[in-house]
């Protein structure tokens, strides 16, 4: 287990991943998840085929360790089309180019937690994603007991979209997931809170301007009847011919 003591005030850089950081990455995950990972996963990652990763290094450690490597960021480019949040997005589906970044993985040295350095990280990502044109959104999976984790993705302004039941399966135990957004580059999901409000009081004017329209209809189709007056008006009734006194009370005009 690594356990750095961060004893001085440390100079936190970052940069790209090296395929000299292979071993200290493997180490790194190996800490800091309960999952284990392929070693291609690894190759892949330190030499950039197919996956983008970062690394958080403390320039003002002694002893040649000024560029070993205390954190990380892995992440890769999908399809938005092929994406299992392709639901959650407003995007043009003819345009088959339009992508997404998922974030793979991400940790940090134990004794450098609380530094800003994991969300420094995920600017990181979030930075690269930007600079990707057809690129609509970040987005990342969170095992629901990693309450710490949940916590920076909302205070960065993720979206949490989705809970997955049993989404992992660690030591023969099934874990659900969060799925958090981050949308870029003018992506969206397909109805904001905003979009609702806005849909819902349209529709409710469009039908009560419907149902008064109907009524106005209603009102010119309906029979003309004869008016009536209370029997005492003042009618002269030498100009009335004998009427029937079937109406009790009122009088026809």
């Amino acid at each position: 287990m690594i356990n750095h003591k961060a004893s001085h005030r440390p100079t936190i850089c970052y940069r790209p991943i090296h395929p000299s950081d292979l071993d200290i990455l493997e180490r790194i995950h190996s800490d800091v998840f309960p999952i284990r990972y392929e070693s291609e996963f690894f190759q892949n990652a330190v030499n950039q085929q197919g996956i983008v990763s970062w690394a958080a290094v403390d320039r003002s450690r002694p002893n040649g360790e000024s560029d070993e490597l205390i954190g990380f960021v892995t992440a890769r480019r999908v399809l938005a089309k092929e994406s299992e949040i392709g639901d959650l997005l407003r995007y043009d589906p003819s345009k088959a180019d339009e992508t997404l970044v998922y974030i793979l993985t991400l940790g940090v040295v134990e004794t450098y937690r609380n530094l800003g350095i994991a969300s420094a990280l995920i600017r990181e990502v979030i930075k690269y994603a930007t600079t990707i044109p057809t690129c609509r959104a970040v987005y990342l999976h969170v095992i629901s007991y990693n309450i710490p984790a949940i916590h920076l993705y909302k205070k960065m302004s993720f979206k949490c979209v989705r809970r997955l039941q049993g989404f992992y399966l660690i030591n023969g135990q099934h874990y659900d997931s969060y799925l958090f957004v981050f949308y870029v580059n003018g992506g969206r999901s397909p109805c904001s809170p905003l979009e609702l409000v806005t849909s819902l009081v349209t529709y409710m004017r469009s039908g009560l301007k419907s149902v008064a329209a109907r009524l106005r209809m209603n009102e010119e189709r309906l029979p003309k009847w004869p008016k009536c007056k209370e029997a005492h008006s003042l009618i002269s009734m030498q100009r009335k011919r004998n009427l029937s006194t079937d109406c009790t009370g009122y009088e026809c005009v």
